[in-house]
């Protein structure tokens, strides 16, 4: 894919898919729910395509229709052994939330993905699940999961990585457990999980001590369907919000974006970057906060984000570093470890693609230090992306401003959003 300048600036209301968090939540959880459950505007993407093809073949009875979902759920334990390994593909949410949910079945199985999902850490999921006495055995650290279905035992498990995955694969592991499990969080992560648990009439209780959020799950209490519509997603209307913030003459509006507060670190720091981004229609579709969004063109600022914002947008620093590249002064992102064991090392590919593309920046530690220059003298302009979405969408997005940039491996965008191409030309961009 070769990503070229553009030079009439961006337009328009280009359409952001559903969100791919809830997406998959959209599925896991009405699959082990009693009653049917009406999916709208659910993410068709190859992530979340292999979450809904590992439910169908565990016998859950799942209809596409008018690109709705109808799931007809029977219940936490009517789950059954596919006939073969449960393939992710590129998914670490899959992979991890249902080896919490597998964990706790009747039934033994083993989870497979690609090449990038085999390389990314799983004893992160597993060394709590085992605190519960979960049976699963994996690569050295990594995929394949062989996962031995058992009963569990509550426990009380603390959480120190600041991951969601981590929490919410414990939270279905503890849904179909006995008793009352705890789960002590101490850092701020999405809160999905907890959310559409609570609206689907989960025994589960939420308070807070000091900055740790407290979870509590009363296991084995049977969940109950309702319809759910999947707002669209902050992080992919991220890139769209910062091609129209650092080229001239744009203005866009985005429709029905997600802003959840645990997860919405990319609009707090544009707009200490002094980005200019209006918010209008905000209202509360099932818990989650929904809004209209409307960006103009900007004279970006740098800025200094503390590593505590890393836990509301570990996902977005690709395409906040673009931002940081046209600003007026230097940034600071720190804290920035986690980006190391996402579908690439982000925080590598980051500095190496910016270097090339004539960027002054460097890593010291963990944190990211951005150098903006006026001039662009670019070294290379083929970008290295490892398969890692988020790289090649922010890179096709620098490339809007300097390109042509010809970006490696840019089918890795299909995993989470497949009309990208496509939403980008129609508003003005000139990616072939």
């Amino acid at each position: 894919m070769i990503s070229f300048k553009i030079d009439n600036g961006l337009k328009g209301n280009p359409k952001i898919p559903g969100d791919k968090s809830i997406s998959h939540r959209s599925i896991i959880i009405p699959s082990i729910s009693n009653g049917i459950c009406e999916v709208k505007n659910y993410l068709e993407s190859e992530d979340v395509i292999n979450t809904l093809e590992t439910f169908i073949s565990m016998g859950v009875k799942i209809i596409k229709n008018d690109k709705k979902l109808i799931i007809e759920g029977k219940g936490l334990n009517s789950l059954k052994k596919p006939n073969k390994d449960i393939y992710l593909g590129n998914s670490g949410t899959s992979a991890r939330l249902l080896t919490g949910l597998l964990c706790s079945q009747k039934f033994d199985s083993i989870l497979t993905g690609d090449s990038s999902l085999s390389s990314r850490p799983m004893s992160r999921i597993a060394e709590p699940l085992k605190k519960m006495e979960a049976n699963i055995v994996t690569n050295n650290g990594k995929m394949p999961l062989i996962i031995k279905g058992c009963n569990l035992v509550n426990a009380e498990i603390d959480i120190k990585i600041p991951s969601a995955q981590i929490k919410s694969g414990v939270i279905l592991a503890a849904l179909n457990t006995e008793g009352i499990t705890k789960i002590i969080e101490h850092n701020i992560s999405r809160d999905h999980t907890e959310i559409m648990l609570e609206a689907f009439q989960a025994d589960i209780k939420i308070t807070r001590e000091d900055k740790k959020k407290i979870i509590a799950i009363n296991g084995k209490k049977e969940l109950q369907s309702k319809n759910i519509d999947v707002p669209s997603d902050l992080s992919s209307s991220a890139f769209f919000i910062v091609a129209s913030l650092i080229n001239k003459n744009s203005h866009l509006k985005l429709k029905n974006i997600n802003i959840n507060p645990t997860r919405n670190g990319i609009l707090i720091a544009l707009e200490k970057m002094g980005a200019n981004i209006l918010y209008s229609n905000q209202r509360t579709i099932n818990n989650e906060k929904i809004c209209d969004i409307e960006v103009y063109t900007s004279d970006l600022k740098g800025c200094d984000l503390h590593a505590d914002v890393a836990n509301l947008m570990i996902d977005e620093y690709p395409i906040l570093s673009i931002a940081a590249s046209f600003a007026n002064s230097p940034s600071v992102f720190r804290g920035l470890g986690e980006l190391k064991v996402k579908e690439s090392d982000r925080l590598k590919l980051i500095n190496i693609n910016l270097l090339n593309c004539g960027v002054d920046c460097k890593i010291i530690d963990d944190d990211l230090h951005i150098f903006p220059s006026k001039k662009f003298e670019i070294k290379n302009n083929t970008i290295k992306t490892d398969f890692d979405h988020r790289i090649a969408m922010a890179f096709a997005v620098m490339g809007s401003k300097i390109g042509p940039l010809n970006i490696k491996e840019s089918n890795s965008i299909n995993t989470s959003f497949p009309s990208f191409v496509n939403e980008f030309n129609t508003i003005g961009g000139k990616i072939s």
